[in-house]
């Protein structure tokens, strides 16, 4: 059996202390806006992109911090993500038939008013989760790791 590996873009926005997650109605877990990078998208891009089509926020990009300048013509340095994992999503018999190369940002919005278009999930699906909330939930653990160093970067302005 061969792996399929799909590109992703998760954004954790945060505001006032706190990252905004759903209800995924086909995971069943509770996580952050994201989905998959298209073809012509960096991913980056497509981070902001899925905040704005699941949530109705724009999204400003946290920087993690600048690496050396490298000098080229041709190439220019692109928003890091904090995190790059990588998630098995279907596995059949012990064997990984479907895989996500996830790229991670943070990022704030300038408010909590989540306006969803209406093909996407309903309003009631989003909740906001201080730090607090994050460890009392029943959550995924690197749902949880990740708002947390969301929300502190978001505090400290990184």
């Amino acid at each position: 059996m061969e792996t399929t590996r799909h590109f992703t873009a998760t954004i954790y926005v945060v505001n006032d202390g706190a990252t905004a997650l759903h209800e995924h109605d086909r995971l069943g877990i509770t996580v952050p806006p994201g989905g998959h990078i298209d073809r012509d998208e960096l991913p980056h891009e497509a981070a902001v992109r899925e905040c704005r089509e699941e949530t109705g926020l724009e999204a400003t990009l946290l920087s993690p911090g600048e690496t050396p300048a490298v000098e080229t013509e041709t190439g220019r340095r692109l928003p890091q993500p904090r995190h790059q994992m990588l998630y098995d999503v279907d596995v059949h018999d012990g064997r990984v038939a479907h895989q996500h190369v996830d790229h991670i940002y943070y990022a704030t919005v300038p408010s909590r008013e989540i306006a969803p278009p209406a093909d996407e999930a309903s309003v009631d699906a989003w909740r906001w989760y201080s730090a607090a909330d994050l460890r009392e939930q029943d959550l995924e653990r690197d749902v949880v790791s990740f708002g947390l160093e969301a929300i502190a970067a978001a505090r400290d302005g990184r």
